[in-house]
């Protein structure tokens, strides 16, 4: 499994280098364990910063474990030890600009008028920064740490979350394991692995490709069957993995054998990321510990 390569950004004083999302997923994908590894120390942020969490501690050879700021360590009792260097993770900042309506007036020569209205606030726009802000548990000293429980994942739940209905199978074909057609996911009551099966056809709505299928638009609008297959595989094995349900030989050669030589694009890493992650946060019942998105 591949992903394309892109030219990299350059470092900045205040962020790491912008990650390669492909690589980052091709890493995950291919090697047994980082995906639980990292579900299981940093849940309580999105997908794409569990595995940037991951890959810089194990380039440092930090100690996996629970995340926090330098403040949020200092709340708990903790204080990060001398010398250690932050985790960078990717992280939403919402920007309110200001939108100018004094207009022209054609009347008076161009001139603006003296009535016009003040500046306004145009919708907020939400980017996407690099923040060298959290470190490991590994990385403090202090008061005894105690360890927050995993939050329990509930198929009913992440379905009545996403607004998705399951509904009998009833697929003439008997080699089909399920389907997802509009807002419903059937699965096959002999399917060979029906977590598995289940994530895959929610993935397939997370992911758009069930409305994709049902517009009428040129094919050339689409993804690609072979891509779409390889996305939904991709958020199964990333939502399985992460919840230790199993699979993971099985859903390695089903991506191998979509994809073929072919790369995936650094916008489908993204797109996998961001809906594994819809589905893994709808499971789990709401705290005050929000989950981070990734752009």
């Amino acid at each position: 499994m591949r992903a394309r390569q892109r030219e990299r950004h350059p470092r900045s004083p205040n962020s790491t280098e912008h990650p390669d999302w492909g690589e980052l997923l091709v890493k995950a994908v291919d090697t047994p364990g980082i995906v639980s590894d990292a579900y299981q120390r940093f849940w309580n942020f999105s997908v794409g910063n569990q595995l940037l969490a991951w890959a810089q501690c194990n380039q440092r050879g930090i100690e996996l474990g629970p995340i926090h700021t330098f403040v949020g360590w200092k709340d708990l009792g903790r204080h990060v030890k001398k010398g250690e260097k932050a985790i960078t993770l990717c992280m939403p900042v919402t920007l309110n600009r200001q939108r100018d309506q004094s207009a022209p007036n054609d009347a008076d020569g161009g001139e603006p008028s003296d009535s016009a209205e003040p500046p306004s606030k145009a919708a907020p726009r939400t980017i996407f920064v690099y923040r060298p802000h959290w470190f490991v548990l590994w990385q403090t000293e202090g008061k005894e740490y105690v360890p927050m429980e995993l939050p329990q994942w509930s198929e009913a739940r992440a379905l009545s979350a996403l607004k998705v209905e399951r509904v009998p199978f009833r697929h003439a074909d008997g080699n089909a394991q399920g389907y997802a057609v509009g807002r419903q996911v059937a699965v096959s009551p002999v399917a060979s692995m029906p977590a598995r099966t289940l994530m895959h056809e929610l993935a397939h709505l997370e992911l758009g490709h069930t409305a994709e299928v049902q517009r009428m638009d040129d094919d050339d609008s689409r993804t690609p069957r072979d891509l779409r297959e390889v996305e939904a595989e991709c958020v199964a094995m990333i939502c399985c993995s992460s919840l230790r349900l199993g699979g993971e030989e099985f859903s390695r050669a089903y991506i191998q054998g979509w994809l073929k030589d072919q790369t995936i694009p650094d916008r489908s890493a993204q797109k996998i990321f961001r809906a594994a992650d819809r589905i893994l946060k709808a499971g789990r019942p709401v705290t005050h510990e929000d989950a981070r998105d990734v752009g």
